[in-house]
């Protein structure tokens, strides 16, 4: 198989990784056939985690790990999810290879896991920190779609802020049964609890609309 990342992208990813601080592992769950990219997405995940000293990657199967898929939620492969440098879920998973746009999701995440700093104002940081309520934020995507990183960095960072929150990419073409439940017919698509849904790459205030409606 073809490497994911040419000289060029390991180099410009080796450098923004410098700018990690605290560790991350990264736990991917797979399975046996049929799985349409598991071998695909952990290729390009020990791609990307050779790339710096701080991320360790875990692979476990769905069936054999069943305490540590429920743990986290996980019933769709391929999955992976991010841990801090604790060890702690950061309600930052994704569900499906992370290739094309979507590197920018899995790069982003990554860095800030690691840093923990947000271009959020303290105003919005903080009615993100007041949310009491379990929120799952499942985002579509396609791998071709320029918009659909922004809609999963910015659930991601939800999640990342309060640990009521989960954000979850879901490529929408290996999941497609998914997709059809959710009438997915434009990306990124946005549905929080099952309820509410944004179309689009929409702005951190309007995830927090929604939210704020639960």
């Amino acid at each position: 198989m073809n490497q994911f990342l040419d000289q060029n992208a390991q180099t410009q990813i080796k450098d923004l990784f410098q700018q990690m601080d605290k560790p991350i592992t990264i736990v991917l769950f797979t399975k046996e056939e049929p799985c349409l990219t598991c071998v695909e997405t952990k290729q390009l995940l020990e791609e990307v985690s050779a790339l710096s000293d701080k991320i360790t990657l875990v692979t476990k199967d769905l069936y054999e790990d069943i305490e540590e898929a429920t743990k986290y939620d996980i019933t769709l492969t391929p999955s992976f999810v991010f841990l801090d440098e604790n060890q702690n879920y950061t309600g930052v998973k994704f569900n499906g290879i992370p290739a094309g746009h979507e590197i920018n999701s899995l790069i982003g995440g990554i860095l800030e896991v690691s840093v923990m700093k947000f271009d959020f104002s303290k105003e919005t940081i903080d009615q993100i920190k007041k949310i009491d309520k379990p929120v799952n934020i499942k985002v579509f995507v396609t791998l071709s779609c320029p918009h659909c990183p922004g809609a999963v960095q910015n659930a991601h960072r939800l999640a990342m802020i309060n640990k009521n929150i989960v954000g979850e990419m879901i490529e929408a073409q290996t999941f497609g049964e998914l997709s059809q439940k959710y009438n997915v017919s434009g990306v990124p698509k946005i549905v929080i609890n099952e309820k509410y849904e944004l179309l689009g790459n929409h702005p951190i205030e309007a995830f927090l609309a929604e939210i704020n409606k639960i």
